[in-house]
């Protein structure tokens, strides 16, 4: 029996975890990402922010399986799959024929079909949105340092955050901590410390997701820092200077968006039916519906929990179907087992506010305040890719703590004001 034809699409938490669990049975595997890096997702907002430098939170995928030599990694972007001729298309004319197609490209941003916010607003997925997000950021208290009109200072110094979940409330919170305790020193015509924050969210409260104590919880400390936190607050539009929140114009430096996100555009390739956020609907052992040999996992699938819910687009989630599957399909090949369906084992919920403040939510049990906050901070620094990246945020983070500085305000473009 000769052995199938393997490539993965995507080198994210759950992509990394298929190749590895294949690899390591000698298997041949072909994996496709348009970036030579592995990114940690969750540590984003804080590249956004300045507490942290990309190349914090980001691993040559390379290196991180230069131990599996089954596994051959492509940089080039995926144009076209065909799943009837088993082959998928990249840029330049090259084609890559497949047995087994494994989906995990992640998700987008996602605005709600208001595709044209997406350039007066910009979300949070990449290292580049990052870095354009901090040097728009910094940008914003730079011109208000250099103006003249109080009304413009208002203006620029007014930072609106869309979307009140986890990422909202993080970025949230972190702008108004390096507006208060880092920018507040650096500048001295203005008073950055007064910088307006908005948190809009279209729901009745802040973090949906988790229970109503801990939300409760956030909105109070996020006060405290000074964000202005709005909910009931559905944005009816965004220009570049400016959002429209219930009728009321609000002119604004930079405005962020963390309201939404979309699957990876590659799941309309496939030819399947689709979900309202362009997610493949997968069996148990997350192969696609109505597809032999394609599998889709991480935010491009919706999987169902023992309830009969899909599960959410978390790391965790992703990593854990990525290791699953690695290893089912490796166990399948190589000994022809039947994979026994995923099941997701919740290692808990979380979302930090501030400067040792933090909300968990285990399922079984909750925490808040700074022990979520330490918990937080060492689950990151664990989760991290190589001991490299651990040690060096770990000794950043005890820098900000000890000093509230942010060793990363750099403003990576210069745009045009209009």
């Amino acid at each position: 029996m000769s052995t199938p034809r393997i490539v993965i699409i995507g080198a994210g938490f759950a992509g990394i975890e298929v190749a590895r669990g294949l690899g390591r049975f000698g298997l041949k595997v072909t994996l496709i990402d348009r970036q030579n890096h592995h990114l940690f997702q969750p540590l984003l907002y804080q590249v956004a922010t300045a507490a942290l430098s990309p190349a914090d939170i980001a691993e040559p995928i390379r290196k991180m399986l230069r131990r599996e030599p089954s596994v051959e990694v492509i940089l080039g972007e995926v144009t076209s799959i065909d799943p009837k001729a088993r082959t998928v298309a990249l840029g330049g004319g090259r084609s890559i024929a497949y047995d087994i197609l494994v989906l995990a490209t992640g998700a987008t941003h996602g605005y709600f079909g208001h595709d044209e916010w997406e350039g007066a607003a910009p979300g949070l997925k990449t290292i580049e949105d990052a870095r354009r997000i901090r040097s728009r950021l910094l940008l914003a208290f730079e011109r208000a340092e250099m103006s003249e009109d109080l009304a413009e200072q208002k203006r620029l110094m007014t930072i609106a955050v869309i979307g009140g979940g986890p990422t909202g409330v993080e970025l949230a919170g972190s702008i108004a901590e390096l507006a208060r305790y880092t920018l507040s020193k650096d500048f001295h015509r203005i008073r950055a410390e007064t910088a307006t924050v908005l948190l809009l969210e279209a729901a009745p409260r802040i973090l949906n997701a988790f229970p109503e104590s801990l939300a409760a919880y956030a909105t109070r400390k996020l006060a405290r820092l000074g964000v202005t936190v709005r909910t009931n607050s559905p944005v009816e539009s965004i220009a570049a200077h400016k959002i429209v929140v219930g009728g009321e114009e609000i002119g604004t430096g930079l405005t962020i968006w963390a309201a939404g996100v979309s699957a990876s555009p590659l799941a309309r390739m496939l030819g399947v039916a689709l979900d309202r956020a362009g997610r493949v609907a997968v069996n148990g052992d997350l192969s696609v519906q109505g597809l032999d040999g394609v599998y889709a996992l991480g935010d491009i699938a919706v999987a169902l929990d023992a309830d009969g819910k899909p599960l959410p687009g978390l790391a965790q989630v992703a990593k854990q179907e990525g290791v699953y599957l690695g290893h089912a399909l490796a166990r399948k090949i190589t000994r022809g087992e039947t994979p026994k369906p995923f099941v997701f084992h919740n290692r808990g919920n979380t979302a930090i506010i501030g400067r040792h403040a933090a909300v968990f939510d285990f399922g079984w049990t909750r925490m808040r305040g700074w022990i979520a906050w330490m918990f937080w901070a060492l689950i990151h620094v664990y989760l991290l890719v190589g001991f490299e990246h651990r040690l060096l945020v770990a000794i950043q983070w005890l820098w900000r703590y000890a000093t509230y500085e942010r060793g990363s305000r750099l403003i990576a473009e210069q745009e045009t004001d209009g």
